[in-house]
């Protein structure tokens, strides 16, 4: 129990935190390098964007929908052949960021896409008539008018992954829900279960409220 062995209990959610933070913002990196310009080029190649592509806008669309249709829990499992090989293990906190990633890459995905479209319409037309090429229109106009709404997005997938982290505990993942799984339930502890549940709520409620706060920043920019 937790009250029998607190020094223990303390070095054990200090160490797998850890592993949470890092499972999650690594994975939250490489899914908004993979995501972002997915959801960009989801935007500019619909129907009357700025580079129209309607058959590259159903390719890109529907590789998205497949990626958010898996469950996590049978994403995680379906990937074990290929972390494996990338990683050399499927086993760990490190090798759990890549389905971790994968799983997000889709969501940030739309998320890029719904904030982008968020942007006044007007804007662009002006940003056109002033000559800018695409790329400059994505740069200097999309991004910016859209940051506000693209960190909550982020902050989003941040949770999201929070609790895909969680459920990584089933297969030896480490982090918070290893905690939860190995101990708490296997080992019958479920005050290590209960504290669990407290951090990973904390947890949300932290990045959620800094998400918001640099959202707010950001509007007001």
């Amino acid at each position: 129990m937790i009250f029998e062995n607190p020094i223990g209990a303390l070095l054990l959610f200090l160490r797998e935190t850890g592993n949470t933070f890092y499972m999650v913002f690594v994975s939250t990196l490489i899914a908004i390098i993979i995501g972002m310009p997915i959801g960009i080029i989801l935007v500019i190649t619909e129907k009357g964007g700025i580079k129209e592509n309607l058959k590259l806008n159903k390719v890109l669309g529907t590789i998205v929908n497949i990626g958010r249709s898996f469950p996590f829990a049978i994403l995680i499992i379906a990937l074990m052949p290929f972390t494996r090989l990338i990683i050399g293990t499927s086993i760990g906190t490190t090798a759990t960021i890549v389905p971790l990633s994968i799983a997000a890459a889709p969501f940030v995905a739309r998320v890029i896409e719904s904030s982008i479209k968020e942007v006044d319409k007007g804007i662009i037309e002006a940003a056109i008539a002033m000559g800018s090429t695409p790329w400059e229109i994505i740069i200097k106009v999309l991004i910016p008018e859209a940051m506000s709404s693209i960190i909550l997005g982020i902050t989003l997938t941040i949770i999201n992954l929070i609790g895909y982290s969680a459920m990584a505990g089933l297969v030896g993942g480490g982090g918070l829900g290893n905690i939860a799984i190995q101990y708490g339930y296997y080992r019958y502890d479920f005050s290590l279960m209960i504290v669990t549940i407290i951090l990973l709520i904390i947890l949300v409620q932290l990045i959620q409220w800094i998400g918001n706060s640099i959202a707010k920043k950001m509007n007001k920019k």
